[in-house]
């Protein structure tokens, strides 16, 4: 990937290194790669990052270097893409699948068949999600294809304009259109993986919408202002509405009922968007609901 930047008359004078970094956006870590490739040109020809430019001049950066992962093993996947190109990758990714490897889940991950589908096609590089997904939650999931892709979408995240949006299916009854669970999290002391809602825990946000409600359970729309660990799950249950099929999340009253539905949280991924990191122009991804929540409505509708 090859970035490109004409010097105007205000930034005459700046060097290659404040340019880089104020212009290009690219962070300390790539900009210390790129001066070990060479892939730093000005005028076409490689320079150091101390030289001055002038108004005129064509700064570019090339992002092409091999990177190798020896701990993801590559496996084939019929994975769902979404979306391609030489920045950024997307799945939709179904349930029941973990999107990286841990001690316990070492193959048969998204991430090792992205591996083997990236090697097919003579890409070398780290695999790097932008955002993850909990094993049983389905849907989009949108992978950096080189380092600067990943820093930028990240400070998307972090400004607001990196957006997500999940379906759910929660038990319970609304009286409102919608509304916004505004409550801390934090790991629950003593576990490795479940989390709660805490007055001393990092800031977590989510609106809702309620698309459709049926007798005891009602369809809703999530957009996420936080993106904390289990947010929605937690958050959902702290307002009284478990997602169906939470095991990790329910309430007592909510043990009994609808049992059998669904083998998992009812949760999917199904919209994100964002701004294309070298294009500017907006991104907007979509993943249909998967069969077994479309068949959870089904059977609720009737």
């Amino acid at each position: 990937m090859r970035l490109a930047l004409e010097i105007n008359a205000e930034d005459c004078g700046k060097t290659v290194r404040q340019l880089l970094k104020t212009r290009l956006h690219l962070s300390e870590r790539l900009l210390k790669k790129l001066k070990q490739s060479g892939g730093i040109l000005l005028n076409s020809a490689p320079v150091h990052v101390n030289a001055r430019v002038t108004a005129g001049d064509i700064l570019e950066a090339l992002i092409e270097f091999d990177e190798q992962n020896e701990d993801i093993i590559p496996e084939y996947m019929d994975l769902d893409i979404i979306f391609e190109d030489e920045c950024l990758i997307a799945v939709n990714k179904p349930p029941g699948v973990v999107v990286h490897p841990s001690a316990r889940h070492f193959t048969g991950t998204v991430a090792n068949g992205l591996m083997h589908y990236l090697l097919s096609r003579n890409r070398k590089t780290l695999i790097r999600p932008v955002s993850r997904l909990d094993r049983d939650t389905s849907g989009i999931l949108v992978f950096a294809l080189n380092p600067y892709v990943q820093h930028i979408l990240a400070r998307q995240m972090q400004d607001g304009v990196y957006h997500k949006e999940y379906l759910g299916i929660v038990h319970g009854t609304f009286s409102s259109a919608g509304g916004t669970i505004d409550m801390p999290i934090e790991r629950l002391p003593g576990s490795i993986m479940l989390r709660r809602v805490s007055a001393g825990g990092a800031p977590s946000v989510t609106h809702y919408e309620v698309i459709e409600q049926f007798a005891d359970c009602a369809l809703l729309r999530f957009r996420l202002i936080t993106g904390r660990t289990h947010q929605i799950r937690v958050h959902c249950q702290a307002a009284g509405h478990p997602l169906l099929g939470d095991t990790l999340y329910t309430l007592p009253e909510y043990e009994n009922r609808h049992t059998g539905l669904i083998g998992r949280q009812a949760l999917h991924s199904a919209h994100v968007s964002f701004t294309h990191p070298v294009s500017g122009q907006p991104v907007v991804l979509a993943a249909p609901l998967p069969d077994d929540m479309t068949r959870v409505l089904e059977i609720l509708r009737k």
